[in-house]
């Protein structure tokens, strides 16, 4: 059982075909670890091993967007992301997987150890990549590598309406997990958000499965790529877009989302980070058995860890979810004999 949408809204399991992609459910585990204040126990959604390939979060929503690229006849994608962006890597991966080509357009971001690791997975997989940002003409690199070249665009993140589905998927899964016995009910689940679909995604499903369960999107981007306007806006749309694909699922469903916007662990913006998020990465590594990184998943957990720690905490039951990938990936971050297909503007990132 993998596609939770269509066991609870069969007419849009009809219209709203994926590919399988995900290995799903994803496990759900449980730690008790010991805080300043005390034990505490917290459940862990696993979504790091949710592929063999390349596990994380993005598989899910690629599993509906490929497929609609696939049935329009698609013989390319091309996504957008940092240099050393989980998503446009995700595609990469994933693209190869089911036989497309694949062009990512890459902007340079500040320098953290899984940029030449990203770099040279792409290396490796011939991904086509694309020097993106700053002061270069976008449309003349959009007529040059998208015209004509039967390419299916993928926003970036993934973040899409479409993409937003695979985590309705998600968040019904869980609950089905919770009735399962698998966890008890979660009162948090804290996610980290970046381009908002994961977490839109994830509110609508649980809300329409009717779980009280708050999502704490804990933001990872700078206010342009992510606030929480443009997450209630991306929410509506998905809603509006379920809705008139199948009347039976409520247009009135982000009324019941219930979601609480984070910012306070940006640590200045996107891939910087401050003691707390690399002693919440330290603390998953030797308490929690995961590797996180200061990105993204670091962030979320420690929004998680500091919530712990508040004297109005009472034992609820906190869920991290994890979309960080923790598949080994066949490459060192060495700087290769030769680029081949590495823009020669990111030699930076293996100084």
């Amino acid at each position: 059982m993998n596609d939770f949408l269509s066991a609870t809204y069969p007419a849009l399991g009809q219209q709203l075909k994926k590919l399988q992609l995900a290995q799903l459910p994803t496990p759900v585990e449980h730690t008790d670890f010991g805080t300043p204040h005390g034990l505490r126990c917290i459940a862990v959604k696993r979504d790091d091993v949710s592929s063999a390939h390349y596990g994380g979060n993005k598989i899910r929503k690629l599993e509906y967007i490929f497929r609609r690229a696939l049935d329009r006849g698609a013989r390319r994608v091309a996504t957008f992301g940092a240099a050393g962006s989980n998503h446009a890597l995700a595609t990469a991966v994933l693209a190869k997987q089911i036989g497309l080509e694949c062009t990512c357009f890459l902007a340079h971001q500040k320098c953290t150890p899984k940029v030449p690791l990203a770099l040279n997975m792409h290396r490796l997989l011939g991904t086509e990549i694309v020097r993106f940002g700053g002061s270069i003409d976008q449309l003349a690199l959009f007529r040059k590598y998208l015209q004509h070249r039967q390419t299916w665009v993928v926003p970036m993140g993934g973040s899409s309406w479409l993409g937003a589905v695979g985590f309705v998927n998600a968040g019904l899964e869980l609950a089905q997990q919770v009735r399962d016995g698998e966890m008890p009910c979660p009162d948090r689940l804290y996610i980290a958000t970046g381009t908002m679909g994961s977490t839109a995604g994830l509110a609508l499903g649980l809300a329409a499965a009717g779980l009280p369960t708050e999502v704490h999107a804990v933001c990872v981007v700078d206010e342009r790529f992510g606030n929480p306007v443009m997450l209630d806006r991306l929410i509506d749309k998905t809603a509006v877009m379920l809705n008139r694909i199948d009347p039976s699922f409520d247009a009135g469903m982000p009324k019941r989302v219930k979601l609480m916007w984070r910012g306070e662990f940006l640590a200045g913006g996107y891939a910087d980070f401050d003691v707390r998020i690399s002693d919440a990465v330290e603390v998953a590594r030797d308490d929690l058995g995961l590797a996180l990184e200061t990105t993204y998943t670091g962030k979320a957990m420690a929004a998680l860890l500091y919530d712990l720690q508040q004297p109005d905490y009472n034992g609820e039951p906190y869920l991290f979810w994890n979309t960080h990938n923790s598949r080994e990936l066949p490459v060192t971050a060495d700087m290769p004999d030769s680029l081949d297909n590495i823009p020669e503007a990111f030699l930076r990132y293996y100084d």
